[in-house]
């Protein structure tokens, strides 16, 4: 596994729109095993694969569930504390969104690909996406929340369209937001 470079605006395959991916070999699976190794060191939540200058439908996700137990609460003695969520990682190749919640919620997004820079994006809530995995089979998944976000934003990546195309504010940060899309 290597790390890519993860390329930044203005690189022009930002904004092309991936062709499908049809051969599931060997140079696949190693371009997969590198976005997911680029997407944690840098740190990110997502990867597609245009932003390491690859015009290809795929990327990775990796999503830890927040607790939504209240900060001030603490586990009795008979009820041992909750070990954290594990990590889920998703890899998604041609993937495809075929049914999206009427709810839409804002919220505030970064970008790998557009550092230093966050805007405020209205996506669906909740998402039924078909894709494939790394090895060419068929998968779906049911994701909402901040998964959804992060699917939608991925995707969007693989249509050549960018978070700041789909906010009217833009600004700079104060510190560096720990997970950014």
């Amino acid at each position: 596994m290597a790390l890519r470079e993860i390329v930044t605006l203005p690189d022009p395959v930002l904004r092309r729109k991936a062709k499908s991916v049809t051969k599931f070999d060997k140079e696949l699976q190693t371009l997969i095993d590198d976005m997911i190794e680029t997407m944690r060191a840098a740190p990110g939540v997502g990867l597609a694969a245009p932003q390491v200058g690859i015009s290809e439908r795929l990327a990775v996700i990796e999503y830890e569930e927040e607790d939504d137990e209240d900060e001030g609460e603490t586990a009795s003695a008979e009820e041992p504390p909750k070990p954290p969520s594990p990590k889920q990682l998703f890899i998604i190749i041609n993937p495809e969104i075929v049914k999206a919640s009427e709810e839409k919620v804002m919220g505030i997004e970064g970008c790998l690909s557009i550092p230093g820079l966050l805007g405020e994006v209205e996506r669906h809530e909740a998402l039924h996406v078909k894709a494939m995995n790394r090895h060419g089979k068929p998968v779906k998944f049911k994701v909402d929340g901040w998964l959804a976000r992060i699917f939608q934003h991925e995707i969007d990546h693989l249509n050549g369209v960018l978070f700041t195309d789909l906010t009217e504010h833009i600004w700079q940060p104060k510190e560096e937001i720990e997970d950014r899309v």
